[in-house]
């Protein structure tokens, strides 16, 4: 068990249960509606009750977690950054392990990068996880950083779609060859899915389908499912059974955590929150004046071009390519997140985060935020690289110098 008391707030029942008897073989089965509301951050606040917390300080945001399957015992703050190759870094790793947050490092490192990031950064590997897929290669290279670096002791096996019976198995598979590791499985986005991963041996589940800031799932597919209401139903069934949840994407600010951890989340993975930063990949550039980062989903065509040769022609991408204002060191960010955090837990009477499900009531509103002067908040903005990222962003071609520079390049090659 972990030390997070189990939330309050249940899903609510549904007359079209996943267990409702199918139909008979032969006979034609036909489309059902849920008509319960289904909810987003975006359309709940927390309610704030009568507190004996004086200052944010008191607030603890560590939690210490006791895993189902491979009984080892996790003392973190459970912020973590998604197994993205614009995010998932070994510099992002080595920035999160000093606030005891967590890095699912992406999957297309080698087995000579992971040894030198061991040798190099040795304090961050209990902070780290090792991201990997479900093929038969998959498990061979995770075997094989698991070997050469035994100080990391967590396995993230991530998928866009949780439900086959494949995936299934290579849960079932991983945690035979992987007894003793904590296993992160995902992603889904119902109770039944849920119950079935932590069932087959996977200690904490990945919930959510299509609600990150660079994922078009739900624009390709029509498939998901409102984040908070997902993030409900699946801790629920999760923590029914000793096991753990990961709300993955959806959050654009620091309300967005805490609503996430009063909806039960033991842990929150962010993508598009930690890009754009000194310690996220994707090219720095220039327009303008003004400095960006390159950040794309990991189905986009950008990603699929990188790692897979380009979008084979039985699919389509499920994720787009964007670039993020460049916002230095992602430190700053880590903070302001758990500033907000620690807030939001004194206004309802909360002195750690493990709390917060219990003191939580969601109301559900029709506007949260006045956007009257816009989004921007200048005061978070304006971050410069330094001479050296510039000078390395100039030599690739992202600079506004170096564009003005190519038409004349081009020129004198011709001439």
């Amino acid at each position: 068990h972990s030390s997070c008391q189990r939330s309050s707030l249940r899903a609510p029942p549904s007359s079209s249960s996943p267990y409702a008897a199918r139909p008979k073989a032969g006979s034609v089965s036909t489309m059902r509606i849920e008509e319960d509301m289904k909810l987003d951050f975006k359309d709940v606040l927390i309610r704030p009750k009568r507190s004996t917390l004086k200052s944010r300080s008191e607030v603890s945001v560590e939690r210490t977690f006791k895993f189902k399957h491979s009984g080892r015992t996790l003392t973190a703050v459970p912020l973590l950054a998604a197994n993205m190759d614009t995010v998932g870094t070994f510099e992002m790793a080595a920035a999160f392990a000093p606030h005891k947050c967590i890095v699912c490092i992406h999957k297309h490192y080698t087995l000579e990068e992971w040894v030198n990031f061991k040798t190099s950064s040795p304090e961050a590997l209990p902070y780290v996880a090792c991201s990997t897929g479900s093929s038969a290669s998959d498990m061979d290279k995770t075997a094989a950083i698991l070997g050469a670096c035994p100080e990391v002791t967590m396995i993230c096996l991530d998928v866009a779609n949780g439900y086959s019976e494949f995936f299934v198995e290579a849960v079932a598979n991983m945690r035979a060859a992987f007894p003793t590791h904590t296993i992160m499985a995902g992603n889904v986005v119902t109770h039944e899915m849920t119950e079935q991963l932590i069932l087959n041996g996977a200690d904490i589940v990945k919930v959510g389908i299509g609600p990150g800031s660079v994922c078009t799932t739900r624009k390709q597919t029509g498939v998901g499912y409102p984040q908070l209401s997902a993030v409900i139903e699946c801790a629920d069934a999760a923590h029914g059974l000793g096991g753990h949840v990961i709300s993955d994407g959806g959050c654009t600010c620091p309300g967005d955590f805490s609503k996430a951890f009063g909806g039960g989340a033991d842990f929150i993975m962010a993508g598009g929150m930690f890009a754009g930063h000194d310690e996220s990949g994707g090219d720095l550039v220039e327009r303008n004046g003004k400095w960006y980062k390159n950040f794309y989903g990991m189905s986009s065509a950008t990603a699929m071009k990188k790692h897979s040769g380009g979008v084979a022609n039985y699919r389509s991408s499920e994720g787009k390519t964007i670039t993020v204002n460049y916002r230095g060191p992602v430190s700053a960010t880590i903070l302001d997140i758990l500033g907000g955090v620690r807030s939001s837990c004194t206004y309802v009477g909360a002195s750690c985060i493990s709390h917060l499900p219990a003191r939580t009531t969601f109301i559900r509103v029709t506007q949260q935020i006045n956007n009257v002067f816009g989004t921007t908040d200048e005061g978070k903005g304006g971050h410069v690289p330094t001479d050296a990222q510039q000078a390395t962003a100039k030599a690739n071609g992202n600079t506004d110098a170096a564009a003005a520079e190519e038409p004349a390049a081009k020129k004198a090659r011709t001439n």
